[in-house]
């Protein structure tokens, strides 16, 4: 039996937001390791580029600080073994440069790991299926008991772009707040704006656009709502990926958007 790549922090009974941890694990079991091409020294370097350090650390102080404690669903695997915000098929663009649901791409573009249809499809019935049976499921239950729910989706990203990516040249603001036309609200935006207000500048879809709705819901339900937290990483991290003071910024930012949401 596999291990389980995620895990539910439950939150308050009453509470109608699910903090989403999708990038923050390193994690990555031996057997899978082993089909991965680079060496030791190259996978911490892309480990480093590809993780959203401490994001984990985030969503759980901002937990602790809210007043309603909110849910959180937390990616316990590295993104390297599946990324459970692809689209599993034609429809993500990130295919392009062969970093779908399943990498086969590094940050630089070289190649990760040898493109085998069967240990594709592996991953995905393994993993990726499994992972978003139980997210969908969570937000089921939870829209189902208030009738109402938002997802926030917690993330980081580096200073620098790195080289294999799609949208190079755009800003990279302290704070961006990726929206969907469907699922994120203009009174959601507004909220996102005044939380983050403390972190600095924000943008809108610069340089990452979207948020995460489980593909049983997107664009079907309007009362799930969603928005994404993008944090520029020097907000809270130093340049050898420890945390520095920002850490308490960005997350008491976090728990007072999670406390806006609740009391509306």
């Amino acid at each position: 039996m596999s291990l389980q790549n995620f895990e539910i922090v439950t939150g308050d009974s009453n509470s109608k937001i699910i903090l989403h941890v999708p990038h923050s694990a390193t994690f990555i079991p031996e057997d899978i390791r082993a089909d991965i091409l680079l060496s030791d020294q190259e996978l911490k370097a892309e480990l480093d580029e590809m993780t959203d350090t401490f994001t984990e650390a985030i969503a759980l102080k901002a937990a602790e600080l809210s007043g309603s404690k909110p849910w959180l669903f937390i990616n316990n695997f590295s993104r390297l073994v599946i990324d459970p915000e692809r689209f599993p098929d034609e429809r993500e663009a990130m295919n392009a440069v062969g970093m779908g649901a399943v990498y086969q791409k590094t940050s630089t573009g070289t190649q990760l790991r040898n493109p085998v249809p069967t240990l594709e499809t592996h991953l995905l019935d393994t993993f990726f299926h499994p992972y978003a049976k139980a997210i969908s499921d969570l937000v089921a239950k939870r829209f189902s008991a208030l009738g109402e729910l938002t997802l926030i989706d917690v993330h980081s990203y580096r200073v620098n772009q790195h080289l294999n990516a799609i949208n190079h040249g755009q800003v990279r603001p302290p704070i961006c707040i990726g929206t969907d036309s469907f699922h994120t609200p203009k009174w959601l935006v507004e909220a996102a704006q005044a939380a983050f207000s403390i972190i600095g500048e924000n943008y809108l879809n610069q340089p990452y656009s979207g948020t995460y709705v489980p593909l049983t819901f997107y664009q079907k339900e309007a009362k799930i709502t969603s928005l994404m937290m993008e944090t520029r990483d020097d907000a809270f991290l130093t340049e050898d990926l420890t945390k520095h003071a920002g850490f308490e910024t960005v997350s008491n930012a976090l728990a007072h958007l999670v406390d806006l949401i609740q009391l509306r």
